[in-house]
Protein backbone atom coordinates (compact mmCIF):
# COMPACT_ATOMS: atom_id res chain seq x y z
CA UNK A 1 0.00 0.00 0.00
CA UNK A 2 1.28 3.31 -1.12
CA UNK A 3 2.38 5.99 0.73
CA UNK A 4 0.39 8.57 -1.34
CA UNK A 5 -2.66 6.78 -2.92
CA UNK A 6 -4.61 7.69 -5.66
CA UNK A 7 -8.63 6.59 -5.95
CA UNK A 8 -10.03 4.29 -9.04
CA UNK A 9 -13.74 3.54 -9.28
CA UNK A 10 -14.49 0.06 -7.85
CA UNK A 11 -17.50 -2.08 -6.91
CA UNK A 12 -17.24 -3.45 -3.58
CA UNK A 13 -16.61 -7.56 -3.26
CA UNK A 14 -18.38 -10.25 -2.08
CA UNK A 15 -17.02 -11.35 1.77
CA UNK A 16 -15.13 -14.12 2.13
CA UNK A 17 -17.05 -16.58 4.70
CA UNK A 18 -14.83 -18.69 7.31
CA UNK A 19 -14.17 -22.48 6.94
CA UNK A 20 -15.16 -22.74 10.43
CA UNK A 21 -18.52 -20.32 10.01
CA UNK A 22 -21.79 -21.93 11.41
CA UNK A 23 -24.40 -22.64 9.62
CA UNK A 24 -26.19 -22.09 6.23
CA UNK A 25 -29.53 -20.86 5.29
CA UNK A 26 -32.23 -18.60 4.28
CA UNK A 27 -33.33 -15.15 5.68
CA UNK A 28 -35.19 -14.17 8.94
CA UNK A 29 -38.16 -12.70 9.84
CA UNK A 30 -37.90 -8.90 9.72
CA UNK A 31 -36.42 -7.20 12.25
CA UNK A 32 -35.63 -10.07 14.06
CA UNK A 33 -32.02 -10.93 14.97
CA UNK A 34 -29.99 -13.67 12.88
CA UNK A 35 -29.58 -16.78 14.52
CA UNK A 36 -25.61 -18.14 13.91
CA UNK A 37 -27.14 -21.21 12.76
CA UNK A 38 -29.06 -20.08 10.17
CA UNK A 39 -26.96 -18.42 7.99
CA UNK A 40 -22.91 -18.25 7.20
CA UNK A 41 -21.10 -15.71 8.59
CA UNK A 42 -17.99 -13.72 6.77
CA UNK A 43 -14.35 -14.18 8.82
CA UNK A 44 -13.11 -11.09 9.83
CA UNK A 45 -9.57 -9.41 10.56
CA UNK A 46 -9.12 -7.11 13.16
CA UNK A 47 -6.18 -4.85 12.75
CA UNK A 48 -4.78 -2.96 16.07
CA UNK A 49 -1.91 -0.46 15.62
CA UNK A 50 -0.64 -0.06 19.45
CA UNK A 51 2.52 2.14 20.90
CA UNK A 52 2.81 3.15 24.64
CA UNK A 53 -1.03 0.98 25.54
CA UNK A 54 0.65 -1.01 28.58
CA UNK A 55 -2.16 0.22 30.91
CA UNK A 56 -5.12 -0.32 28.06
CA UNK A 57 -3.68 -3.49 25.66
CA UNK A 58 -4.83 -6.88 28.07
CA UNK A 59 -8.81 -5.18 28.15
CA UNK A 60 -8.78 -4.10 24.86
CA UNK A 61 -7.80 -7.37 23.42
CA UNK A 62 -9.40 -9.47 25.64
CA UNK A 63 -12.56 -7.37 24.44
CA UNK A 64 -11.95 -8.39 20.92
CA UNK A 65 -11.53 -12.30 21.51
CA UNK A 66 -14.87 -12.95 23.51
CA UNK A 67 -16.67 -10.84 20.82
CA UNK A 68 -20.47 -12.30 20.58
CA UNK A 69 -19.55 -13.38 16.53
CA UNK A 70 -19.77 -17.11 15.02
CA UNK A 71 -17.62 -16.49 12.21
CA UNK A 72 -13.47 -16.98 12.03
CA UNK A 73 -11.91 -13.44 13.80
CA UNK A 74 -7.95 -13.01 13.91
CA UNK A 75 -6.59 -10.18 15.03
CA UNK A 76 -3.38 -8.49 14.03
CA UNK A 77 -1.57 -6.13 16.18
CA UNK A 78 1.12 -3.64 14.87
CA UNK A 79 3.47 -3.14 17.61
CA UNK A 80 5.25 0.50 17.60
CA UNK A 81 8.76 0.42 19.14
CA UNK A 82 7.33 1.48 22.91
CA UNK A 83 8.72 2.94 26.09
CA UNK A 84 6.39 0.95 28.57
CA UNK A 85 5.36 -2.55 28.67
CA UNK A 86 3.47 -2.94 25.13
CA UNK A 87 6.10 -5.52 23.30
CA UNK A 88 6.00 -7.44 25.81
CA UNK A 89 1.95 -7.54 27.18
CA UNK A 90 1.83 -8.25 23.08
CA UNK A 91 4.13 -10.91 22.73
CA UNK A 92 2.71 -13.06 26.18
CA UNK A 93 -0.78 -12.42 24.73
CA UNK A 94 0.26 -13.14 21.01
CA UNK A 95 1.26 -16.73 22.73
CA UNK A 96 -1.58 -17.52 24.52
CA UNK A 97 -4.11 -17.30 21.77
CA UNK A 98 -3.47 -18.36 18.13
CA UNK A 99 -6.27 -15.81 16.65
CA UNK A 100 -3.63 -13.19 17.40
CA UNK A 101 -0.59 -12.54 15.17
CA UNK A 102 1.73 -9.38 16.44
CA UNK A 103 3.98 -7.69 13.22
CA UNK A 104 6.60 -4.55 13.91
CA UNK A 105 5.48 -1.54 13.13
CA UNK A 106 9.09 0.16 13.22
CA UNK A 107 8.49 4.02 12.61
CA UNK A 108 5.33 3.46 15.43
CA UNK A 109 3.04 5.58 13.37
CA UNK A 110 -0.61 4.66 13.33
CA UNK A 111 -1.47 4.96 9.68
CA UNK A 112 2.12 2.25 8.63
CA UNK A 113 1.22 0.14 11.88
CA UNK A 114 -2.74 0.05 9.94
CA UNK A 115 -1.06 -0.82 6.53
CA UNK A 116 1.37 -3.09 7.93
CA UNK A 117 -1.39 -5.02 9.51
CA UNK A 118 -3.62 -4.94 7.15
CA UNK A 119 -1.18 -6.45 4.48
CA UNK A 120 -0.40 -9.44 7.07
CA UNK A 121 -4.52 -9.95 7.91
CA UNK A 122 -6.08 -12.80 5.34
CA UNK A 123 -9.88 -12.20 5.71
CA UNK A 124 -11.97 -9.92 3.63
CA UNK A 125 -13.96 -7.65 6.04
CA UNK A 126 -11.27 -5.44 8.44
CA UNK A 127 -12.03 -4.44 11.87
CA UNK A 128 -9.73 -1.04 12.52
CA UNK A 129 -9.35 -0.97 16.51
CA UNK A 130 -7.22 1.29 18.69
CA UNK A 131 -5.13 -0.10 21.76
CA UNK A 132 -7.08 2.09 24.30
CA UNK A 133 -10.63 1.22 22.72
CA UNK A 134 -12.86 -1.46 24.16
CA UNK A 135 -15.03 -2.96 22.05
CA UNK A 136 -18.99 -4.23 23.20
CA UNK A 137 -19.41 -7.61 22.66
CA UNK A 138 -21.90 -7.82 19.62
CA UNK A 139 -19.84 -5.17 17.80
CA UNK A 140 -17.97 -6.96 14.86
CA UNK A 141 -21.67 -9.25 14.33
CA UNK A 142 -23.46 -5.24 14.06
CA UNK A 143 -20.33 -4.33 11.91
CA UNK A 144 -21.13 -7.14 9.22
CA UNK A 145 -24.86 -7.07 9.76
CA UNK A 146 -25.10 -3.49 8.72
CA UNK A 147 -22.23 -3.78 6.09
CA UNK A 148 -24.62 -6.77 4.36
CA UNK A 149 -27.51 -4.60 4.86
CA UNK A 150 -26.83 -1.50 3.67
CA UNK A 151 -23.78 -2.56 0.91
CA UNK A 152 -21.37 0.44 2.43
CA UNK A 153 -17.94 0.12 2.15
CA UNK A 154 -16.87 1.33 5.78
CA UNK A 155 -19.69 1.09 8.56
CA UNK A 156 -19.00 2.89 12.01
CA UNK A 157 -20.56 4.18 15.14
CA UNK A 158 -20.18 6.13 18.35
CA UNK A 159 -17.02 6.94 20.03
CA UNK A 160 -18.36 6.80 23.46
CA UNK A 161 -15.58 8.70 25.79
CA UNK A 162 -16.32 7.24 29.21
CA UNK A 163 -13.15 8.88 31.85
CA UNK A 164 -12.03 7.57 35.63
CA UNK A 165 -11.28 10.57 36.63
CA UNK A 166 -12.71 14.00 37.33
CA UNK A 167 -11.23 15.33 34.66
CA UNK A 168 -11.23 12.56 31.98
CA UNK A 169 -14.87 12.74 32.47
CA UNK A 170 -15.16 16.47 32.04
CA UNK A 171 -13.25 15.39 28.54
CA UNK A 172 -15.74 12.65 27.94
CA UNK A 173 -18.58 15.27 28.13
CA UNK A 174 -16.88 17.86 26.18
CA UNK A 175 -16.28 15.21 23.27
CA UNK A 176 -19.85 14.17 23.28
CA UNK A 177 -21.43 17.23 23.14
CA UNK A 178 -22.30 19.73 20.37
CA UNK A 179 -20.57 22.56 22.41
CA UNK A 180 -17.48 20.71 22.24
CA UNK A 181 -17.06 19.01 19.05
CA UNK A 182 -20.01 20.32 16.96
CA UNK A 183 -22.29 17.62 15.46
CA UNK A 184 -20.54 14.71 14.23
CA UNK A 185 -23.08 11.87 14.51
CA UNK A 186 -19.97 9.66 15.96
CA UNK A 187 -19.24 11.73 18.47
CA UNK A 188 -22.87 12.75 19.34
CA UNK A 189 -24.85 10.24 18.09
CA UNK A 190 -27.66 10.28 16.07
CA UNK A 191 -30.04 8.39 13.46
CA UNK A 192 -28.09 5.68 11.28
CA UNK A 193 -26.96 6.79 7.74
CA UNK A 194 -24.21 7.61 5.44
CA UNK A 195 -21.75 10.18 6.34
CA UNK A 196 -18.59 11.77 5.72
CA UNK A 197 -16.69 9.84 8.17
CA UNK A 198 -16.90 7.89 11.27
CA UNK A 199 -14.93 6.44 14.56
CA UNK A 200 -12.24 3.85 13.53
CA UNK A 201 -14.48 1.68 10.77
CA UNK A 202 -14.85 -1.46 9.52
CA UNK A 203 -14.14 -2.07 6.00
CA UNK A 204 -14.00 -4.10 3.13
CA UNK A 205 -10.81 -5.41 2.01
CA UNK A 206 -11.99 -4.12 -1.56
CA UNK A 207 -12.58 -0.53 -0.89
CA UNK A 208 -8.61 -0.17 0.79
CA UNK A 209 -7.11 -1.81 -1.95
CA UNK A 210 -9.38 0.72 -4.25
CA UNK A 211 -7.77 3.09 -2.98
CA UNK A 212 -4.29 2.23 -1.58
CA UNK A 213 -4.93 1.86 1.73
CA UNK A 214 -3.93 4.84 4.48
CA UNK A 215 -2.14 7.88 3.53
CA UNK A 216 1.18 6.89 5.46
CA UNK A 217 1.55 10.81 5.20
CA UNK A 218 -0.86 11.53 7.26
CA UNK A 219 0.12 11.48 10.89
CA UNK A 220 -3.36 12.15 11.99
CA UNK A 221 -6.65 12.93 10.33
CA UNK A 222 -5.65 9.32 8.36
CA UNK A 223 -9.31 7.88 8.94
CA UNK A 224 -10.92 11.15 7.83
CA UNK A 225 -8.70 11.66 4.52
CA UNK A 226 -9.38 7.74 3.42
CA UNK A 227 -13.20 8.05 3.77
CA UNK A 228 -12.60 10.78 1.79
CA UNK A 229 -10.98 8.59 -1.07
CA UNK A 230 -13.35 6.07 -0.64
CA UNK A 231 -16.35 8.37 -1.39
CA UNK A 232 -14.48 9.87 -4.20
CA UNK A 233 -14.37 6.35 -5.57
CA UNK A 234 -17.90 5.99 -5.44
CA UNK A 235 -18.46 3.95 -2.13
CA UNK A 236 -20.34 4.88 0.62
CA UNK A 237 -19.54 5.26 4.51
CA UNK A 238 -22.29 4.28 6.85
CA UNK A 239 -23.43 5.29 10.38
CA UNK A 240 -25.19 3.26 13.05
CA UNK A 241 -25.59 4.08 16.62
CA UNK A 242 -25.45 0.07 17.27
CA UNK A 243 -21.84 0.20 16.59
CA UNK A 244 -20.87 2.23 20.42
CA UNK A 245 -16.87 1.55 21.31
CA UNK A 246 -15.42 3.09 24.69
CA UNK A 247 -12.97 5.47 24.68
CA UNK A 248 -10.53 6.45 27.30
CA UNK A 249 -9.50 9.88 26.75
CA UNK A 250 -7.01 11.87 27.60
CA UNK A 251 -5.53 12.15 31.40
CA UNK A 252 -4.39 15.46 32.06
CA UNK A 253 -4.86 19.11 30.07
CA UNK A 254 -1.75 18.76 28.88
CA UNK A 255 -1.81 15.75 26.92
CA UNK A 256 -5.67 17.13 25.45
CA UNK A 257 -4.23 20.37 24.40
CA UNK A 258 -1.30 18.26 22.46
CA UNK A 259 -4.09 15.85 20.96
CA UNK A 260 -6.44 18.77 19.75
CA UNK A 261 -3.50 20.80 18.26
CA UNK A 262 -2.04 17.97 16.33
CA UNK A 263 -5.25 17.34 14.99
CA UNK A 264 -5.83 21.19 14.43
CA UNK A 265 -3.08 20.52 12.29
CA UNK A 266 -3.75 18.13 10.52
CA UNK A 267 -6.98 18.64 9.50
CA UNK A 268 -5.91 21.55 7.90
CA UNK A 269 -3.26 19.08 5.45
CA UNK A 270 -6.51 17.09 4.18
CA UNK A 271 -8.55 20.65 3.67
CA UNK A 272 -5.54 21.54 1.41
CA UNK A 273 -5.34 18.26 0.15
CA UNK A 274 -8.59 18.23 -0.72
CA UNK A 275 -10.34 21.51 -1.85
CA UNK A 276 -13.72 21.98 -0.61
CA UNK A 277 -13.95 19.54 2.18
CA UNK A 278 -13.58 22.23 5.17
CA UNK A 279 -17.13 23.63 6.60
CA UNK A 280 -18.33 25.51 9.32
CA UNK A 281 -17.31 23.02 12.36
CA UNK A 282 -13.68 22.77 11.18
CA UNK A 283 -13.28 26.34 10.88
CA UNK A 284 -15.07 27.66 14.48
CA UNK A 285 -12.08 27.12 16.54
CA UNK A 286 -9.30 28.79 13.79
CA UNK A 287 -12.20 31.91 13.87
CA UNK A 288 -12.41 32.05 17.36
CA UNK A 289 -8.89 32.21 18.14
CA UNK A 290 -8.29 35.16 15.59
CA UNK A 291 -11.36 36.99 17.38
CA UNK A 292 -9.98 35.97 20.85
CA UNK A 293 -6.87 37.59 19.81
CA UNK A 294 -8.06 40.69 17.65
CA UNK A 295 -9.91 41.81 20.59
CA UNK A 296 -7.29 40.94 23.69
CA UNK A 297 -4.90 42.99 21.39
CA UNK A 298 -7.55 46.15 20.40
CA UNK A 299 -8.73 46.22 23.88
CA UNK A 300 -4.78 46.12 25.40
CA UNK A 301 -4.25 49.32 22.63
CA UNK A 302 -7.17 51.04 24.18
CA UNK A 303 -10.07 49.76 22.16
CA UNK A 304 -12.20 49.12 24.85
CA UNK A 305 -15.08 47.14 22.75
CA UNK A 306 -12.17 45.02 21.95
CA UNK A 307 -12.56 43.07 24.76
CA UNK A 308 -16.06 42.29 23.90
CA UNK A 309 -14.41 39.20 21.34
CA UNK A 310 -12.53 37.42 24.25
CA UNK A 311 -15.24 38.26 26.97
CA UNK A 312 -17.94 37.10 24.84
CA UNK A 313 -16.45 33.65 24.35
CA UNK A 314 -16.09 33.43 28.23
CA UNK A 315 -19.35 33.60 28.89
CA UNK A 316 -20.24 31.42 26.10
CA UNK A 317 -18.06 28.78 27.52
CA UNK A 318 -19.05 28.95 31.12
CA UNK A 319 -22.64 29.30 30.66
CA UNK A 320 -22.60 26.47 27.93
CA UNK A 321 -20.94 24.42 30.36
CA UNK A 322 -23.44 24.94 33.00
CA UNK A 323 -26.29 23.67 30.37
CA UNK A 324 -23.90 20.83 28.86
CA UNK A 325 -22.41 19.91 32.22
CA UNK A 326 -25.35 18.70 33.96
CA UNK A 327 -25.33 15.67 35.58
CA UNK A 328 -21.50 15.79 36.04
CA UNK A 329 -19.75 15.28 39.52
CA UNK A 330 -18.58 18.60 40.79
CA UNK A 331 -15.38 17.94 40.40
CA UNK A 332 -15.34 17.32 36.79
CA UNK A 333 -18.14 20.15 35.82
CA UNK A 334 -15.70 22.91 37.40
CA UNK A 335 -13.29 21.59 34.99
CA UNK A 336 -15.67 21.24 32.45
CA UNK A 337 -15.29 25.31 30.56
CA UNK A 338 -11.45 24.58 30.73
CA UNK A 339 -11.45 21.50 29.06
CA UNK A 340 -13.84 22.78 26.49
CA UNK A 341 -11.38 26.03 26.11
CA UNK A 342 -8.74 23.88 25.46
CA UNK A 343 -10.13 21.39 22.92
CA UNK A 344 -11.20 24.76 20.93
CA UNK A 345 -8.27 27.04 21.58
CA UNK A 346 -5.73 24.15 20.88
CA UNK A 347 -7.40 22.73 17.75
CA UNK A 348 -7.41 26.49 16.60
CA UNK A 349 -3.75 26.98 16.96
CA UNK A 350 -2.94 23.84 15.40
CA UNK A 351 -5.18 24.24 12.22
CA UNK A 352 -3.87 28.40 11.89
CA UNK A 353 0.01 27.45 12.28
CA UNK A 354 0.27 23.93 10.33
CA UNK A 355 2.69 24.54 8.08
CA UNK A 356 2.30 24.57 4.35
CA UNK A 357 4.99 21.68 3.79
CA UNK A 358 3.28 19.23 6.75
CA UNK A 359 2.11 15.96 5.30
CA UNK A 360 3.94 16.02 1.59
CA UNK A 361 6.21 13.56 0.91
CA UNK A 362 9.66 14.07 2.13
CA UNK A 363 12.11 13.85 -1.29
CA UNK A 364 14.75 11.06 -1.40
CA UNK A 365 18.21 12.44 -0.44
CA UNK A 366 20.44 12.64 -3.00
Amino acid sequence: MGTRPAAAPGAPASMNPSPHAQGAGTGREPGAQPAATARTWPAVSVVMPVLNEERHLTDAVRAILTQDYPGELELVLAIGPSRDRTEEIAARLATEDPRIVAVANPTGRTPQGLNIAIAKSQYSIIVRVDGHSLLPADYVRAAVETMEETGADNVGGIMAAEGTTAFEKAVARAMTSRLGVGNARFHTGGQAGEVETVYLGTFRRSALDRVGGYDETFVRAQDWEMNHRIRQSGGRIFFTPRMRVTYRPRPNLRALAKQYYHTGRWRRVVGREHQGTLNLRYLAPPLAVVGILAGTVAGVLGFWPGWVLPGGYAVAILAGGLVEGRGLPFGALVRFPLVLATMHLSWGVGFLTSPPGLGQPVPPKP
